[in-house]
């Protein structure tokens, strides 16, 4: 993505950060695309539901804010129909093909969209959060399982 060069490719420590609003399988596509992982302290996860995703680099606080704005096309009520028995478990030859037929669709008409039409990108600063610790791991009194402890490090 454009976003990637301005930023200079990919983080292999802490340099980029990115703050996600969603638990969808698009933060994957971020940690390959961008090297911020949660292992790394530079992936935040934020649970707002919302399909935006906020790129942060260290140490100038330069940001990009993309949203996702792309609209999927509106339904028949056969297909609503067709969807519910898919969500229902119906794996009918006929429910299976309408279900691979619909995503193709909804894939080519990604694919073939403008970035404008997919998405908004701001550009500005953001206030940075602060750099990953490193928490010494002790054993709880109670499960005797290994936590970190916040504070010594």
């Amino acid at each position: 993505m454009r976003f990637l060069r301005e930023f200079k490719g990919r983080s292999e420590d802490e340099e980029l950060v990115a703050i996600v609003e969603n638990n969808s399988c698009a933060v994957d596509a971020v940690q390959v695309m961008t090297g911020c992982t949660f292992g790394k302290g530079n992936l935040i996860f934020k649970d707002y539901g919302k399909q935006v995703y906020t790129f942060i680099k260290r140490p100038s606080g330069k940001s990009l804010r993309i949203s996702v704005h792309w609209q999927k096309p509106a339904e028949t009520e056969e297909e609503k129909a067709m969807w519910k028995r898919y969500a229902d478990g119906d794996r009918s030859r006929k429910v299976l093909h309408f279900v691979h037929d619909r995503k193709a669709a909804k894939v080519r008409q990604i694919l073939e969209a403008d970035e404008a039409e997919l998405i908004k990108v701001a550009k500005g600063r953001q206030v940075l959060p602060p750099e990953a610790r490193i928490y010494p791991g002790v054993l709880c009194a109670e499960c005797s399982e290994k936590v970190m402890e916040p504070g010594q490090g």
